[in-house]
């Protein structure tokens, strides 16, 4: 693999808890829906494995909130997952400056 489709790949489908943590940061996110968010705002379409290993992990961990949108699962940020979205900007802020 090239290091271009290397580096793309580690940040779309290896990081995709910052693209889950940015859709439910202004309205609740049915979980159905993640897949189809993703690729139509950020150009890549992720397994529905994928999805659900990561909206499992950030609920657990505190990060998003379970909710009830339409009568379906759903999740918003919470207070934690946009403390870890905004570390993270700052990280890659910094990380671009030294490249």
């Amino acid at each position: 693999m090239e290091p271009l489709n290397r580096f793309v790949s580690s940040i779309t489908e290896g990081n995709l808890w910052i693209y889950v943590l940015s859709l439910g940061l202004e309205k609740e996110v049915q979980d159905k829906e993640v897949a189809t968010l993703v690729f139509d705002k950020f150009g890549f379409l992720p397994s529905d494995l994928l999805v659900k290993r990561v909206l499992f992990r950030l609920r657990s961990q505190g990060y998003i909130k379970t909710e009830r949108f339409k009568g379906e699962r759903a999740f918003s940020t919470g207070e934690a997952g946009k403390k870890q979205l905004a570390d993270m900007k700052k990280y890659s802020e910094n990380l671009l400056q030294k490249l």
